[in-house]
């Protein structure tokens, strides 16, 4: 990255050749970041995490999939406690609309919302961007959705995605597998294969994290380290290349 030159003391100054430095510094620290990956199936989406826990912390806790609403999940990368304030604010905003409207909040309303928090943080002196970005993922009405919001407050829908560390190269061989007409389990086992690809520990599935958002039951369950472990013995069979 080129010198700053002292561009870089704050959010709303553009360099001359038109670069905000704090928000590129931002998503670096995204690019640091373990990775997360949502897919859509057929029927449902799948969200799974790369977390490396130490040799004596509880490793029932997920700390990087969060439940915004029963239909609405988040999967981070980055700097974590600034995602559980997003995923606190997504709390309020969806408890909120439907006190107020009657129903459920649609995915896009939700990512849009913290797209939104994010480029606030863009704009004024005296804060820092938030430096996480978010895969937002749920079932609603419109179906199975999928966003990612990063810190200089953009919001994409994708059909499969990773971001964090090696993304670029986790997005293309997700580009090469992904299938529209993919079953739950059948993400289950890419994402898998995706995060193996990159992540950090490639030995064991231990690390690996998941939760799904089924058609079926619109709630977000948490996916069972067994059967992690079975789709792990799937993706290996199935990518051999990625293991």
């Amino acid at each position: 990255m080129m010198p700053a030159r002292g561009y870089d003391m704050t959010p709303t100054m553009y360099s001359p050749d038109g670069r905000i430095y704090q928000v590129e510094y931002a998503i670096e620290t995204v690019k640091r970041g373990t990775l997360a990956i949502g897919i859509k199936a057929k029927d449902g989406v799948i969200m799974a995490v790369e977390e490396i826990p130490r040799k004596l912390q509880s490793a029932g806790v997920t700390q990087k999939i969060f439940q915004v609403d029963d239909h609405i999940g988040v999967a981070a990368a980055g700097y974590i406690p600034d995602a559980r304030t997003q995923v606190d604010d997504a709390r309020t905003f969806s408890q909120s609309h439907k006190l107020i409207y009657d129903e459920q909040v649609d995915v896009e309303t939700v990512a849009k919302h913290l797209a939104d928090k994010c480029h606030q943080y863009t704009q004024y002196s005296g804060v820092r961007p938030f430096g996480v970005a978010l895969i937002v993922a749920g079932v609603d009405q419109r179906g199975h959705i999928i966003y990612v919001t990063d810190p200089s407050g953009t919001f994409l829908s994708y059909a499969a995605v990773a971001i964090g560390a090696g993304s670029e190269d986790v997005n293309s061989f997700l580009e090469k597998n992904y299938k529209d007409d993919m079953s739950i389990e059948e993400a289950s086992a890419l994402a898998i294969a995706a995060i193996d690809m990159k992540g950090e520990q490639k030995e064991e599935s231990k690390h690996i994290k998941m939760a799904k958002i089924t058609d079926s039951k619109k709630t977000l369950e948490k996916i069972s380290d067994a059967d992690v472990e079975r789709y792990a013995k799937v993706a290996k069979e199935k990518y051999p290349k990625s293991s």
